[in-house]
Formats: C-alpha cells, sequence, structure tokens
C-alpha cells in the first residue's frame, strides 16, 4: 500500500513538475509593505482569460435578469469611486494602469462585492443601499477588491486548486476518468463568488485598499466603520459578505493599526 502511494505521489509531483511552478510577488511594497512571495501554478495570462469569459457570464446573466446597472444613479457613482482608486494602483504595479478594467453593479439585496483577475469587479447594489454606505465607506470596499486583483489572489487561489486537481487526476486516472475537471473559466467563478481567499490574502487586500483609499483622497478611518457595519448588519453571524471575506476583531485591529501610516497619504491628497 505505501508503494503505491509513493507512486501516485511522484506522479503527481512530476505532472505538477511539468506544469511549472513561478515564485513572484505581484506587486510592489508600497508604504504599507506588503512583500509576500506567491507560488503560482498558472500563467497570468490564462487566468485573465477564463477570468474575463467568467465575468462576461455573470454580467450576461445580470443583463438578462434586468439586474445589471439598473440604478444610473448608484451606478455612476460606484464607478466614480472606483476611477478614483483605480487611478492610484500604478502605486503597487504600473501594467495596472493599462489593464482592461471593467466596474458594474448588480441589483441585488445581498451585501456583496467581488473581483475577478485582470480588473474585473462586481458591487452588488444592496451592499451600499442597505448598509448606507458614505464613499469614503464605499472606497474601502472597492479598495479591497481592487487590491485582490492587484495581488492576483484569484490566479494564487486557483493555483493552489490547480494543483491539487492535477495531483487528484492521477488517482481519477486509474478509475478511468479524464481531465475535465479542470474548467479554469468555472474555477474563476468558484473563487470570485463562494471560495474563500485565506486570512493572509484578505488581510493583504485590506491593508493594500487601506492605501488605495488614502492616496484617492478617501478616509482611511471610513475602512473600520465598513467593517462594523457589515458585522453588525449580521446580527452577529455577518452577512452573505462575510462568508467569503472573513472578519473580526483582529481583522479591525489591523486595519486600525496601520491607518497611520497612510493618513499621511490621505492629509497630503485632500491638500491637493
Amino acid at each position: 500500500m505505501k508503494q503505491v502511494c509513493r507512486k501516485v505521489f511522484s506522479h503527481a509531483a512530476l505532472l505538477l513538475a511539468v506544469a511549472g511552478c513561478a515564485q513572484v510577488n505581484t506587486t510592489n511594497s508600497g508604504v504599507v509593505g506588503i512583500n509576500r512571495s506567491q507560488n503560482m501554478w498558472l500563467s497570468a495570462q490564462e487566468v485573465e482569460q477564463s477570468s474575463a469569459k467568467s465575468y462576461a457570464s455573470q454580467l450576461s446573466q445580470a443583463r438578462s435578469a434586468g439586474k445589471l446597472n439598473t440604478d444610473k444613479v448608484l451606478t455612476a457613482r460606484v464607478k466614480r469611486v472606483a476611477q478614483r482608486l483605480i487611478a492610484q494602483t500604478p502605486v503597487f504595479r504600473p501594467d495596472a494602469a493599462r489593464w482592461k478594467w471593467e466596474v458594474n453593479v448588480a441589483q441585488t439585496q445581498e451585501l456583496n462585492a467581488y473581483a475577478m483577475a485582470g480588473g474585473k469587479i462586481m458591487v452588488y447594489s444592496g451592499l451600499v443601499t442597505r448598509l448606507q454606505l458614505t464613499d469614503d465607506e464605499m472606497a474601502a470596499v472597492i479598495g479591497h477588491e481592487i487590491a485582490h486583483a492587484l495581488r492576483e489572489h484569484s490566479r494564487e487561489t486557483m493555483s493552489q486548486a490547480y494543483a491539487q486537481q492535477m495531483g487528484l487526476s492521477v488517482v481519477g486516472s486509474l478509475a478511468g476518468l479524464n481531465q475535465s475537471q479542470l474548467n479554469l473559466a468555472g474555477m474563476a467563478a468558484d473563487v470570485a463568488l463562494s471560495k474563500p481567499h485565506s486570512r493572509t490574502m484578505e488581510s493583504e487586500a485590506d491593508i493594500i485598499g487601506l492605501e488605495l483609499m488614502a492616496r484617492a483622497g478617501y478616509n482611511p478611518n471610513a475602512a473600520v466603520n465598513v467593517w462594523n457595519k457589515m458585522m453588525s448588519a449580521g446580527g452577529g453571524s455577518g452577512p452573505e459578505f462575510l462568508s467569503t471575506h472573513p472578519s473580526g476583531p483582529t481583522r479591525i485591529s489591523d486595519l486600525q493599526a496601520h491607518i497611520p501610516q497612510v493618513m499621511p497619504l490621505y492629509q497630503q491628497a485632500k491638500r491637493g
């Protein structure tokens, strides 16, 4: 039995080695000092292509249901905040200025938002209207999602899932299974809509988002306000947004600890 396990493991390791793993740091560190190296089994290009396909599908579904950008005032407001934040992204990675950013609003009472690779962002209207978010608070949410895109957290999470599936496919092949399970577009949707990022990724998105909003002239203290609002909205358990964005006292403490770092950027932006 041990010999069989070792054989299966060696085949899995060989497949992963052939696929290739790149260790990268996807962004500059900024004043907040994010510099973690990331292991990527999938290329940025294939993840961006699969994410674009998945995002287009989500837009089509929302449009068909009459729920895409139906509130023109809210949509304009969300896009205005997002554009101010996107203008600051080259601080973390210069190539982001050339991304085909997309920001849309889905008309739904859910308290949620998500980002896909390459700058594909969706904000759910309920997040803004039900929590009565100010522009500063909205910037905290959108900045968080932009940060996920900058750090390529979708690519990192999909790479982890891909590596696992490649290993499992060796076992599956013994039972006559094929590799149709390796559907990157489906994986992109799963990561964006339901699969939680790691606590480390969430912390990075919080902190980079904090710097983005400060540089864009939004008060970083609003980040603490919005997380408190979201926790309160769930009566202690947290709304749907928090099912894929874990929160708690530690998260809020981390934000508060980094606010002094970015406050000078906010003050400078306000003077400018």
